[in-house]
């Protein structure tokens, strides 16, 4: 979670810093601060609230400083407060630190500095941490750099830290462990954030930190270590981003206008992958483990959240085209449950921000077992993309709204060309039913823009109708199942609206009670081999005086007749319609939340990135 952003170099920090963190503020919203380094003090500034309130509290501040680092906070340790937010001092108020992540033996580092003598203005381990590295630096009679690597390798959890120190004007001191970093190079300055959007305006050049790595920063020279003390040589990577992705182009919110940007993320998705013409398929990360796949025992997907939901329509795809054993698994259980895995398994691993916590050791601990790790993300060079042994980018570009909207539906669209391609490696499928789905696959882009174009001003009507409601059941058979869990899942965060998502069969075990007529229960009810099933659980939903909003096949008039309210969506395979389906689901949870007047951008307690447990 939380945002850090840094600045070193021969202009003014404030603007970077206080920009960065507009920038980083899907990350986390409870508090934030600046701390900027100047006449030999080191000046720290941070409030509760987002980082707009920060804001005005500078404005009476004299900022002029070309050293200074910035956090936007998403709570883990203490609770929303002036106290607990970053940047840190120490006791002596030599060091100020702001830090990404978790310290998870906190507590016994805590107890050995406090009989040291040491007390604590807040409840972080974040405090802790930097105590821990001064009393060090102090005791040990060594360099601050070495201070940082000895506590470093005795601290466990995740972190990012940048730290300045009073006695280095000219320094900037940043590691990282299980969180991103990355460090953007200019003409005589560095720039640093937890994602390059901070750094888009001012250089293309960046570097992405590894675990157990230390950079020393001056706004010349970038000096890369390992904890270990041997000297690295940074990778200097190209930025192909651009900074109107990261804006909001007229919209109102950037959910809606990442809901907006579908067909042109799912196109880049299939951009070079999906000839049009010849119907072939070109997977150049599958190609890399192709003997694995064809001779995989099963395939296991991790992931979290909408991910997982992705990973469990996938789960129905790969079974169905290629005859292979698949489960999902939610990241956060898997990598506990000490789960039986061989050299034969293949692991994907599905995260928007390739830097999911859980994920990644999932991965670690699978890979250590000799798993072969197959890595579909969202954003170059992140932590996933680099263990992943292959891989696909889904290319939906910049998603700044914390509830996933335009990365779900790539994730979706390179899944389902995963399975395609997999069935052809297995001849497991008729090269006619896979030019079939290709070919309907490369008309999703247009549809889906249909979708955008014909219901919305429908859905705003049905919005302000039930946005009133204090629960909502989702329901889908088959292929919508998942869809009906995301469907959910939006709602929840960009409502607050209970809402809980089954299969469409499983209503009878028990969600049934709920339903009276008050319940507002969403059906994702599109013809497919199931559809007269589905049609049976709406009439059972009607006789209980349930109010069924339906999504359905444009043509299907008799799932319309049974609706209270109905979206229709363009006729498509029973396959590729749940990534259609998803769409009004999406543009509801925006609407509803719009009219209880939600912050949809920033959800409560919610956060884009989840890099701690």
């Amino acid at each position: 979670m939380c945002g850090i952003v840094g600045y070193i170099g021969h202009n003014q920090a404030f603007p970077y810093l206080l920009d960065g963190l507009k920038k980083l503020e899907y990350r986390g919203y409870d508090s934030a601060g600046i701390a900027l380094h100047k006449n030999g003090a080191i000046q720290v500034v941070k409030k509760t609230g987002k980082v707009a309130v920060l804001e005005e509290e500078f404005r009476s501040q004299n900022t002029e400083s070309t050293l200074g680092i910035g956090h936007t906070r998403w709570a883990t340790h203490g609770v929303p407060c002036d106290a607990n937010a970053h940047p840190h001092s120490s006791k002596s108020g030599n060091l100020v630190l702001v830090h990404n992540g978790i310290i998870e033996n906190y507590a016994s580092l805590k107890e050995e500095l406090i009989q040291k003598g040491y007390s604590f203005n807040s409840e972080t381990d974040s405090e802790v941490l930097l105590n821990f590295i001064e009393d060090i630096h102090i005791n040990n009679n060594c360099s601050l750099e070495e201070a940082i690597r000895i506590a470093l390798k005795r601290v466990t959890g995740a972190y990012v830290i940048l730290l300045l120190s009073k006695d280095y004007p000219d320094t900037l001191f940043a590691a990282r462990k299980g969180s991103p970093l990355v460090i953007g190079i200019g003409n005589g300055e560095h720039f640093l954030g937890s994602d390059a959007s901070p750094m888009l305006e001012f250089t293309k050049e960046v570097v992405y930190i590894n675990d157990y790595e230390l950079a020393i920063i001056n706004p010349d020279q970038l000096i890369l270590k390992n904890l270990g003390n041997e000297t690295l040589t940074p990778y200097v990577q190209k930025l192909d981003m651009e900074l109107a992705a990261i804006e909001k182009g007229g919209y109102e919110h950037f959910m809606i206008k990442e809901i907006h940007e579908q067909p042109q993320a799912i196109f880049d998705s299939l951009r070079g992958r999906l000839d049009p013409e010849s119907l072939n398929i070109t997977l150049s990360g599958l190609d890399k483990i192709k003997d694995k796949l064809i001779n995989a025992r099963r395939v296991i997907i991790v992931a979290c959240g909408t991910s997982w939901h992705a990973g469990l329509l996938a789960e129905y795809w790969i079974e169905e085209l290629c005859r292979l054993n698949v489960e999902v698994e939610y990241a956060s259980e898997f990598r506990y449950r000490n789960p039986i895995i061989t050299s034969d398994d293949v692991i994907i691993a599905i995260s928007q921000s390739g830097e999911t916590a859980d994920t990644l050791v999932a991965l670690e601990n699978a890979k250590a077992q000799g798993a072969t790790i197959f890595g579909i993300v969202n954003v170059v060079g992140s932590s996933i993309a680099r263990i992943s042994d292959a891989g696909i980018y889904t290319h939906a570009g910049p998603e700044i709204g914390v509830a996933s909207t335009k990365a779900f539906s790539a994730q979706l669209t390179v899944l389902l060309l995963f399975a395609i391609k997999l069935a052809e490696f297995k001849n497991s499928t008729s090269e006619e039913i896979r030019k079939q789905l290709t070919k309907e696959l490369s008309t999703v882009p247009e549809k889906v823009k249909y979708i955008l174009d014909s219901t919305i001003e429908n859905i705003k009507v049905i919005a302000k109708k039930y946005q009133g409601a204090t629960d909502f059941l989702f329901l889908g058979r088959g292929y919508n199942f998942p869809i009906a869990l995301e469907g959910a899942l939006k709602l929840k965060e960009i409502s607050y609206i209970h809402a809980e998502g089954y299969p469409a069969a499983e209503m009878k075990h028990g969600p049934i009670a709920l339903v009276d007529e008050t319940l507002p229960v969403v059906f994702v009810a599109t013809k497919d081999r199931v559809h007269e099933k589905i049609v049976s659980n709406m009439q059972e939903i009607k006789a209980r005086s349930g109010k069924l909003i339906s999504v359905v096949t444009e043509d299907d008039q008799l799932a319309i007749s049974l609706s209270d309210e109905h979206i229709k969506i363009p006729a498509s395979h029973e396959m590729i319609a749940p990534i259609l389906a998803v769409i009004p689901l999406q543009i509801l949870s925006y609407y509803v939340g719009i009219e209880r007047q939600i912050d949809v951008d920033r959800p409560r307690n919610l956060a884009k990135s989840v890099t701690v447990e």
